[in-house]
């Protein structure tokens, strides 16, 4: 047998383990015609006993790949790291969004603190806002302050977060305070100074806290009453730990009301100005170093310069445009695990997906699922998501009808709630646009309906209320929230002090109904 029969026997033997173009390669020795822009290939014969590995055979014969190819795929690993770190960074860019919003209306200051003290109505561009609590919302620099006191008054509903919208505490019935009130101490990263006793001391992984206060409205002659709830969120106070008395600034609370703000996440390549400008304001551990190698791959380092050239600065704005799509794809065609679903047979879901507030499922950080939450809301917390009974908040939402076809303000809709509803402090329904969560811009200006309105009720307690473009005849005044004609919205509802019968399901929302 001489030398080169071995060599071709040899051959044989592994191309009944290649796939047929790989096997076209191994018996011409060069590429196939599709492959005619790769580098020059040796013949097998040519390689040591003319035998290729499988990586070898898989890739080019063992040559390296055509100068076009090599471009076209470092292209595209750039253009998938950008949309890694979109999907992993959202909920960062999400609170900055705010913040940056927030400031060049209302101005920059840990003693000043916005409140809708008229509640927040559809002229803030912000996700999901709850036009049925008043909302009082700072954003705390301490790296600027040093450690800050925060006195956060009795029956707040609230909670402190890092940047990365990780809950530092919930603040209120939930939390260490009990909603009696009391004085909380924010300690920057790596804080290593004296900690006093008498506060309930926090230390956040980053050196911007967002502080997110609600405060509850009571019943008023025709409907709710925000007066007493403002006035009792206008007594937080926000200082320096170590500032003297004469010198701390006098708190300011401007009101949000009425005005038109645009809080939202930027949708065009300042996304990753602002992501760098974060990255180099905080701390190294304040981020996972996985997602600090995937910022790496598209020029966004620590410390060193960021300056993507014009085909970097083309894929990056693919990918603010397509990340936020692929976003919203999951959100519209759902979880294959069922996760998001409240009810059997039911449409109504969850946002968590059954994660916990932090995100995690049983072996896993669910990090699409929490990108899904935060392109249409803010501010995940334990109180969201633990079965809490009396005290805690849940959240509901619906996308579909009860046939399962997307809800449209072009069609007229009902929801039935049934009697008794599970919420100890009060119940709300509102609507929100499904893009990115802020209210639909409707004469209306309040897409919403709660326990404290005069809504007509049925004989049994039941409550039936109306989504349209135009109020549909059946529908009370009382009970119609308006929606835009031609444009799909999602529905909430939300359950304060939710009850047990909530968590044994025992009590269940209708779905809602199309009704023309």
């Amino acid at each position: 047998m001489t030398a080169s029969s071995v060599s071709r026997r040899a051959a044989l033997s592994a191309s009944a383990l290649l796939p047929a173009a790989t096997l076209a390669q191994a018996q011409t020795g060069g590429p196939t015609p599709a492959d005619s822009t790769a580098a020059p290939a040796a013949s097998a014969a040519a390689l040591p006993g003319g035998v290729l590995t499988p990586l070898m055979a898989q890739i080019n014969n063992g040559n390296w790949l055509g100068p076009a190819e090599a471009e076209a795929l470092r292209d595209e690993y750039f253009l998938q790291s950008a949309i890694s770190a979109y999907v992993n960074t959202l909920p960062l860019l999400n609170v900055i969004g705010m913040r940056d919003g927030s400031e060049a209306t209302f101005g920059k200051g840990y003693n000043i603190l916005p409140i809708w003290k008229d509640r927040m109505d559809s002229l803030c561009q912000v996700p999901t806002p709850n036009a049925d609590v008043i909302y009082s919302m700072s954003y705390l620099d301490l790296k600027e302050t040093g450690p800050l006191v925060v006195h956060a008054p009795a029956n707040v509903i609230g909670m402190f977060t890092d940047f990365f919208q990780r809950t530092i505490t919930d603040v209120g019935s939930v939390g260490p305070d009990r909603a009696q009130g009391g004085l909380y101490l924010l300690l920057p990263p790596g804080y290593a100074g004296p900690v006093p006793g008498g506060y309930f001391a926090f230390t956040s992984s980053t050196y911007n806290v967002f502080l997110f206060f609600r405060t509850l409205m009571e019943q008023g002659d025709n409907g709710p009453n925000p007066a007493p709830a403002a006035a009792n969120a206008q007594q937080t106070r926000v200082y320096p730990l170590h500032e003297i008395e004469r010198r701390i600034k006098p708190m300011q609370f401007p009101n949000g009301s009425g005005r038109r703000v645009n809080m939202m996440y930027p949708v065009d390549n300042s996304y990753w100005t602002k992501l760098k400008a974060f990255v180099d304001y905080e701390p190294v551990e304040c981020m996972p170093m996985e997602v600090r190698g995937t910022l790496a791959e598209i020029g966004i380092i620590k410390g060193r310069p960021f300056s993507p050239d014009a085909r970097q600065q083309a894929l990056l704005e693919q990918a603010v445009k397509k990340a936020p799509r692929m976003i919203m794809a999951r959100r519209q065609l759902g979880r294959a695990d069922g996760r998001n679903l409240y009810y059997e047979g039911r449409q109504w879901e969850s946002a968590w997906g059954g994660a916990t507030a932090d995100w995690y499922q049983d072996s896993y950080l669910d990090a699409m699922q929490r990108a899904t939450f935060f392109q249409v809301a803010y501010s995940s917390a334990p109180a969201m998501v633990m079965r809490t009974t009396g005290a805690g908040s849940k959240y509901p939402l619906t996308v579909r009808d009860k046939d399962g076809q997307f809800l449209s303000g072009s069609n007229a809709y009902r929801l039935h709630i049934p009697p008794g509803i599970p919420a100890g402090l009060f119940w709300a329904v509102t609507a929100y646009n499904i893009t990115d969560g802020t209210m639909p811009e409707t004469p209306q200006r309040l897409p919403s309906i709660n326990g404290y309105n005069k809504v007509q009720k049925n004989g049994d307690g039941s409550i039936d209320l109306y989504f349209a473009a135009s109020r549909p005849a059946a529908a009370p005044e009382s009970n119609w929230i308006q929606v835009q004609d031609g444009r799909n919205f999602l529905v909430t509802l939300r359950l304060y002090g939710t009850g047990i019968e909530f968590y044994d399901q025992t009590w269940k929302p209708d779905d809602v109904v199309k009704i023309g």
